[in-house]
């Protein structure tokens, strides 16, 4: 007995290492985030340091599921951690004699340097499996060794091994640099928030409000856990965490009820994957959208909630009709008033909530408004049973410190590939090769990028994938985009002089042309005739600044939107796999189920790339969004073959046509018929007898 009694004495012991360190690492961030100011090198490398720490601690070298950790094992574990933590302070702290010596590192230097590269790789291993390290090594050997060895356009002359490192190290795009930074500033402190959050009850009031709500409708478990994820989304952000949370309460109520346990499972995975497209928080991948494109955080936050809402609505439809179809009627959820559930627990989730949404609006930071909300949570909780006191909130802060371990590991490590990309001008490459392959298709290239998205999905986490392919990937599709949006002016002769004398010098034997109403492919023609040299000035002088901005969102948006499928698009879809586990339902089964649920995440992005659903007017956008409501029921019911009673194979064909007619940007006149038959088919429907009475 002795020896198990120490064991689990060292592994206690473990545990309140990771809460102490948790509670000083989170207290730092909040400190330089919020009362100082210091250099990005420096604040990225604590930020790699304490996280490095924690790393070692929370996740051991060797897994083991029947024995705790030994104590050599753990002192491994711990002199790697400290290891990272000392090499990444020292290096930062010789950036200005290495400068002084003329950009040349000392063998002190060489050995830290070295020794932090591969603490780095072996962290992220640690935390997120194999595909990231052997990125790492392949980026890092391609600049130094292996690019000159090929040809084509990925040739790559390749760098000393002194500039590799002290580019890793220092670079803009390095694992100290700007990606290193958004980890450290937006992404930590809204996970801290989120820990702060859940802390205080809210995240038991978000599944009581959901049940509520939608507890006592038809299918209403179902419409509990699009609820629940949407508001779960806004506190963590995650696919995985919204499933384990909502899940084990959400899936058994579904289950109960009569929905099939598949069904059940992949409609969880569903929405909890809209948890990281739900704002104000977004994941981290709304952070590192606006440190990319350098559009305000806050226009990507309120130009993302109707996307939102119509992918939740999409998951919702499924719930509704297979209620129908399974002959699931509406039950009494434990009398739950809504009222009563804001009164006893709603506070800490509602009111700083709004004081965030309040400062962000107002202009404040996001650090600092996540920062202030932290405090408006404490003090919320005062007016509820569930009061956080010195111990509720060391808890909130070593919570929050403990869910960023994997994130602040991969943003700072997936920095070494994104600097070998900036680099070697990889991205602009690939770009190019995207733009040839699609034959200047939009459609084509948002199916290459949604293909690479689904390849990438199956080793890397969803921010990983969009950062990977948001370089790779996002100046192509912001052409594309852009020269759409030309052909129409060019079509419709509506250049400016400006423009036009531009493309005169391009086209000299078109200028007759040029300024006069066309059809779109003459157009097309014209554009495409346009040197590339000249492409960019016509597309930086066509559109006015705010259409190239939404048009960049829109890339971005596309790009982020797909880079979610990897939770629930076989082969690998932790979201599903994660359901399945509550559900006790086959892994691949449930997540091919919850590939059918997640239609959305197909279907919005086109409409980012072909309607002005991003930057249009406000009239315009409204217009978008109550018509693809439509079309993405339509087409629910021509998938599921049931409306509120089941529907003849011709009908479901033409649910098909009316749900292309309501997505497809056409004459509002069309989209308005379109609309009008869908209302006379659903009001017959439900006018008809189910066969089953």
């Amino acid at each position: 007995m002795k020896p198990e009694t120490s064991e689990t004495d060292s592994q206690r012991y473990i545990e309140k290492a990771i809460f102490f360190l948790g509670v000083i690492v989170s207290l730092l961030h909040i400190y330089f985030n919020i009362f100082a100011i210091l250099p990005n090198l420096l604040q990225n490398s604590l930020h790699f340091s304490g996280f490095a720490l924690l790393c070692a601690l929370v996740y051991p070298l060797r897994k083991t599921k029947d024995s705790p950790r030994s104590r050599l094992s753990l002192f491994i574990d711990l002199s790697i951690g400290v290891t990272a933590a000392v090499c990444a302070i020292y290096m930062i702290s010789m950036e200005d004699a290495i400068y002084a010596r003329g950009v040349h590192l000392s063998r002190n230097e060489w050995i830290a340097g070295t020794l932090l590269i591969f603490t780095a790789i072996e962290f992220t291993r640690r935390t997120t499996g194999w595909i990231i390290p052997v990125l790492i090594i392949l980026a890092l050997s391609y600049v130094g060794w292996w690019g000159s060895l090929i040809g084509g356009v990925f040739k790559f002359s390749g760098l000393t091994a002194e500039t590799i490192l002290f580019r890793s190290i220092y670079g803009d795009d390095g694992i100290f640099g700007n990606i290193a930074r958004i980890s450290s500033t937006f992404v930590f402190m809204f996970i801290l928030f989120g820990a702060f959050l859940l802390k205080s009850g809210a995240g038991e009031f978000v599944i009581n409000l959901a049940r509520a709500v939608a507890g006592r409708f038809i299918g209403g478990p179902g419409l509990v856990a699009v609820f629940a994820s949407g508001l779960t989304g806004t506190i963590s952000g995650s696919a995985v965490a919204n499933t384990a949370s909502t899940g084990v309460i959400t899936i058994p109520l579904m289950k109960r009820a009569g929905f099939e346990p598949k069904f059940a499972a992949g409609v969880e995975a569903a929405a909890s994957t809209g948890g990281q497209l739900m704002p104000p928080i977004m994941g981290a991948g709304a952070f590192v959208m606006a440190s990319y494109t350098q559009i305000p955080y806050t226009t990507i936050v309120v130009y993302s909630v109707l996307p939102a809402i119509l992918y939740f609505a999409t998951v919702g439809f499924f719930v509704r009709v297979e209620a129908k179809r399974s002959n699931i009627e509406a039950v009494e959820d434990e009398n739950l008033k809504i009222f009563e559930v804001i009164k006893t627990g709603g506070l800490p989730f509602l009111l700083p909530i709004s004081v965030l949404i309040g400062l962000l609006i107002y202009g404040f930071t996001p650090t600092y408004a996540a920062g202030i909300s932290i405090v408006a949570v404490v003090a919320s909780s005062w007016l509820t049973p569930n009061k956080m006191g010195i111990k509720g909130v060391f808890e909130a802060l070593a919570l929050g410190a403990r869910n960023m371990v994997m994130t602040a590991i991969l943003l700072c490590s997936v920095g070494l590939v994104v600097n070998v990309i900036a680099t070697a001008g990889i991205g602009n490459t690939f770009s190019l090769m995207i733009t040839n392959w699609s034959g200047n298709s939009l459609l084509i290239a948002i199916t290459l990028i949604g293909l690479a998205s689904l390849v990438l999905g199956m080793g890397l986490p969803v921010t990983a994938a969009y950062i990977v392919l948001g370089t790779l990937s996002a100046p192509a599709l912001y052409n594309l985009i852009v020269d759409g949006q030309i052909v129409q002016i060019l079509a419709a002769g509506n250049l400016g002089e400006e423009v036009k004398a531009v493309m005169m010098l391009a086209l000299p034997d078109q200028i007759e042309m040029l300024g006069k109403p066309m059809a779109i492919e003459q157009a097309r023609i014209l554009l495409d005739a346009i040197p590339p040299d000249l492409a960019g000035t016509v597309r930086d002088m066509a559109l006015s600044p705010d259409a190239a901005l939404f048009a960049l969102l829109s890339a971005h948006m596309i790009i982020f939107w797909l880079s979610q499928d990897s939770n629930v698009t076989p082969p690998v879809c932790l979201a599903a796999f994660t359901a399945a586990a509550i559900a006790e339902t086959p892994p691949m089964a449930t997540g091919l189920r919850s590939w059918k649920i997640a239609k959305g995440l197909y279907i919005i992005p086109l409409l980012f790339a072909y309607t002005p659903l991003l930057g249009g007017s406000w009239p315009e956008i409204f217009s978008i969004f109550i018509f693809a409501l439509a079309g993405l029921y339509a087409l629910t019911c021509a998938l599921q073959g049931h409306m509120e009673n089941p529907v003849t194979l011709p009908i479901r064909l033409l649910l098909v046509l009316l749900a292309l007619a309501l997505l497809k940007p056409t004459m509002v006149l069309i989209q308005a018929a379109a609309l009008s038959c869908l209302l006379l088919l659903l009001f017959f429907n439900i006018r008809r007898k189910s066969g089953k009475g």
